[in-house]
């Protein structure tokens, strides 16, 4: 069977395996569903061990590949204008989403009461969390690492990526004899990194279960039951969004058929959906571009790498439709400007989540300020976070490998 077939079979042994001992309580079950946790764990630590050198030689082979500076700026704007272009349109359809939706979902009260209260007994970390979110100037002066080793031992990734694209750009303007020695390095070196990834995918169905079940176990129906009206907003505004904004521009702009597209981006799709983390799924979209694709390395060790940093549409489309969750769960008075305040901290925070626990979630702390939204209502979110973060991080993997393949067209590559 395929790669998807193979790791789809995993997935779905995770969730059958975890509902069954929610359900049923089984010890045995539950036993065996916790013991597979350190296997998802192993599983992850290995794809996330190639991720920063991966981003390095991707970055620096992308970036001194192309050579010719102008065509390196003219690809990163574009790159750049479609990331904030998607971002926008993903927060609008969250916001209309969420205001049909959520509405329909009345919380119980008593349960209601029940979460509050645990926010706010469980929100230290959040505030903790919050205040090493760089903003403003901080963020600004933070993007040029002092120690680049230190970023990178750190995993802050973006420093790392700015980094290392200072110094490609000074590579792309060395003599070529000078230049395709580092880049031949480089591309070297990417080689032998998607090697090790393609020994650790053969592991990727019983990694996948391992990372899927101990959660599902723990959580059961009881999340989903809870809070299902919540879920469905999510699930169907990124259903939206993928159908609706990101296939259309894959037929359209990038001229490539929506079965080839999906063919090439379900293993990476379903890497993201169960591991729940762009980085980690870095090395799956970098085959899938240049092996499925047939982007190039120019391309893609550029966009893929830059995406996973700061192009994440799917948190952008779950945050606005979270905001919209609490203010109705808390009563906040919601209206055209506080939609429009809130949709501008979104958007800004997408931009620069930060590389903390529940990151998406925490990066909502301008929007709730913004919107007057008690901090504490961030705490609840995170308990409620394991399935709308499969969801998002599946289609942040999607809008990245969109990006890759419409900036590839644009710059006059045969995708197809």
């Amino acid at each position: 069977m395929r790669n998807h077939v193979w790791m789809g079979a995993g997935l779905l042994a995770g969730l059958v395996l975890g509902l069954v001992a929610a359900a049923t309580q089984n010890q045995l079950l539950l036993a065996i569903a916790r013991g597979l946790r350190p296997i998802g764990t192993l599983f992850l630590n290995l794809l996330s061990m190639v991720v920063i050198p991966l981003v390095a030689s991707a970055v620096f082979a992308g970036v001194a590949g192309l050579g010719n500076l102008t065509r390196l700026s003219r690809v990163g704007l574009r790159t750049v204008a479609f990331f904030w272009g998607t971002t926008l349109a993903a927060i609008v359809i969250g916001f209309a989403v969420g205001a049909l939706i959520l509405p329909h979902g009345a919380v119980d009260p008593d349960h209601q009461a029940a979460l509050r209260a645990a926010a706010l007994a469980d929100s230290s970390f959040v505030r903790r969390a919050v205040e090493q979110i760089p903003s403003g100037a901080r963020f600004v002066v933070e993007l040029v690492p002092a120690n680049p080793l230190r970023a990178a031992v750190d995993g802050n990734l973006l420093p790392v990526v700015v980094c290392v694209a200072i110094f490609a750009v000074a590579a792309a303007t060395l003599p070529d004899a000078k230049r395709l020695v580092l880049t031949d390095l480089a591309n070297a070196t990417m080689a032998a990194l998607i090697r090790i990834v393609h020994w650790v995918l053969l592991f990727a169905p019983l990694g996948i279960c391992a990372l899927v079940a101990p959660m599902v176990a723990q959580f059961g129906w009881a999340v989903v039951k809870a809070m299902g009206v919540y879920v469905l907003a999510v699930v169907v505004g990124i259903t939206i969004f993928i159908g609706g904004v990101l296939l259309p521009t894959v037929a359209v702009v990038a001229r490539v058929k929506v079965s080839r597209f999906l063919g090439a981006s379900v293993n990476s799709m379903l890497m993201g959906f169960s591991t729940t983390s762009s980085l980690a799924t870095l090395p799956t979209m970098l085959a899938a571009a240049e092996g499925d694709l047939k982007i190039s390395r120019g391309v893609a060790g550029l966009v893929l790498p830059l995406g996973a940093s700061v192009n994440r549409p799917g948190s952008a489309l779950f945050q606005a439709i979270a905001v919209l969750f609490v203010t109705q769960l808390y009563g906040v008075p919601f209206g055209l400007p506080e939609a429009f305040q809130a949709g501008a901290a979104v958007f800004l925070a997408s931009l620069a989540v930060a590389s903390v626990p529940a990151a998406s979630v925490v990066s909502l702390a301008p929007a709730f300020a913004a919107t007057g939204l008690p901090l504490s209502g961030i705490a609840l979110l995170s308990g409620l976070d394991s399935i709308p973060d499969m969801f998002r991080t599946m289609t942040n993997v999607t809008g990245h490998l969109t990006t890759a393949a419409v900036i590839a067209r644009i710059e006059g590559e045969k995708i197809e």
